[in-house]
C-alpha cells in the first residue's frame, strides 16, 4: 500500500527537497506541504496523513508543541526532521519522548553522498512509520501511578539482582522515558542498547538523567558498575557489553552487525547472560526487527528473569513478539508494570 505523507517544514527550500525524495521513493505518495502548524491542522484534518515529517524549530507554534497537540488529539506517526546542532538534538529527544516515531537530522549538502544517503534512510523510516501505534496518550497517567508505587520499593523488598539490561529501538525513547524514572536511587546497575544515532544520545542521556532518581549517563570503557547508575551505550559503531575483571566493568567493543545492529541489543544480553545468568534481569522493550530476542532467550537459558513488553503498549511489537516467539521472555507486561517486576526480580 501507499504511505501518504504531510512534510511541514518553515523551509520552502526543505519543503522541496523532501517532497522531491519522498515523491521518488517507492510506495510513498506526498499529498500536502505545510509551513507552520496552523497550515498543518488543516492539512491532517482534511488529508489524514498517515505519516508527518516534521521540522521543530517552527515560527509561531513550535514543532514540540505541535507534536503535544498531535499525540493527544490525533495520534499520528511522526518523524522529526531535526537540525543537527546541541538544541536541535536536546529538542529532538524531548520529541521522541513526546511519542515521535523517529528522528533524522537533516543533511549537510556540502558533504559528497550526504543527500542521497538522506534521501534513502529518510524513505525507510516514514514506510516503516506506517505502521506503528500510538499508544502512550491514554498510558501516561497510568505510567505515572507506578512510577510513584516502583519508588516505594526499599532494597530490602528486592531481589538480589545484580544487574539488569535492558534494549529498545523504535518507540524506546519514549518507553525509557517512562520506564526508568521507577528506578530508585539505589536501583540495581543498568546497561541500556537504544537503537539512536550517536549525534542524539548524549541527549537522551541528559535528560533522562534529569528525569531520574538513579544517575543516567553514556557508558565508558572500563567503567565499574555501581549501584544506582544506569549506563546507555552511546550510538558510535561500538557495542556495550558486560566485562570482568576484579568487578564487573563496561566494554565498547568493535565490530561487526550483529543482527543487524552496532550497538546490538543481543550483544549485550549474550554477555551478561555468559558472565552473572541467574544474578540479572533481562527487559526487551519496543522496537522492529529480532534484536534482543536471541540474546533474551540466552539470558533466560542462563538463569536470568526475563521480560518483553506486551504488543498494546509498544510502539512497534517487534523485537518483544520475535522474543515470545522463541520463548525467551519468562513475563510479557506492559510498560506500566515492567519496573515494578523487574526491580523485585521479576517475582510471580
Amino acid at each position: 500500500m501507499t504511505t501518504r505523507v504531510l512534510i511541514v517544514d518553515d523551509s520552502r527550500t526543505m519543503r522541496a527537497l523532501l517532497a522531491q525524495m519522498l515523491s521518488r521513493a517507492p510506495g510513498i505518495e506526498v499529498i500536502g506541504q505545510a509551513a507552520d502548524a496552523q497550515e498543518a491542522r488543516v492539512m491532517m484534518r482534511e488529508l489524514d496523513p498517515d505519516v508527518v515529517t516534521l521540522d521543530i524549530e517552527m515560527p509561531g507554534m513550535s514543532g514540540i508543541d505541535f507534536l503535544d497537540k498531535i499525540m493527544r488529539l490525533r495520534p499520528t506517526p511522526v518523524i522529526i526532521v531535526s537540525g543537527n546542532t546541541r538544541a536541535g538534538c536536546d529538542t529532538t529527544v524531548r520529541a521522541l519522548e513526546l511519542g515521535a516515531v523517529d528522528c533524522i537530522a537533516k543533511p549537510n549538502s556540502s558533504v559528497p553522498g550526504a543527500l542521497e544517503t538522506f534521501g534513502v534512510e529518510l524513505a525507510e523510516m516514514v514506510r516503516s512509520a506506517a505502521g506503528v501505534s500510538c499508544w502512550h496518550a491514554s498510558h501516561s497517567a497510568q505510567s505515572d501511578n507506578v512510577v510513584r508505587q516502583s519508588l516505594e520499593l526499599s532494597s530490602s523488598g528486592r531481589s538480589n539482582t545484580r544487574l539488569i539490561a535492558i534494549g529498545a529501538s523504535t518507540g524506546g525513547v519514549e518507553a525509557l522515558h517512562h520506564l526508568l524514572p521507577a528506578f530508585p536511587a539505589d536501583c540495581p546497575p543498568t546497561l541500556i542498547v537504544q537503537h539512536i544515532s550517536a549525534a542524539f544520545a548524549p541527549a537522551m542521556a541528559d535528560r533522562l538523567d534529569t528525569q531520574c532518581t538513579a544517575k543516567v549517563m553514556l557508558a565508558e570503557p572500563g567503567i565499574p558498575l555501581q549501584p544506582g547508575h544506569i549506563y546507555i551505550a552511546p550510538g558510535n559503531d561500538r557495542h556495550l557489553i558486560l566485562s570482568t575483571a576484579e568487578k564487573l566493568v563496561t566494554r565498547l567493543m568493535p565490530g561487526d552487525l550483529i543482527s543487524g545492529h552496532r550497538p546490538s541489543i543481543d550483544a549485550l544480553f549474550e554477555s551478561v547472560a555468559n558472565l552473572i545468568g541467574a544474578s540479572a534481569v533481562g527487559i526487551l522493550l519496543t522496537g522492529m526487527g529480532a534484536d534482543g530476542a536471541r540474546g533474551l532467550l540466552a539470558m533466560r537459558k542462563a538463569g536470568s528473569r526475563t521480560i518483553a513488553q506486551d504488543e498494546a503498549t509498544c510502539t512497534v511489537y517487534g523485537m518483544p513478539r520475535a522474543a515470545a516467539e522463541l520463548g525467551a521472555a519468562e513475563k510479557i507486561l506492559p510498560l506500566p508494570r515492567i519496573a515494578e517486576r523487574a526491580l523485585a526480580g521479576v517475582a510471580a
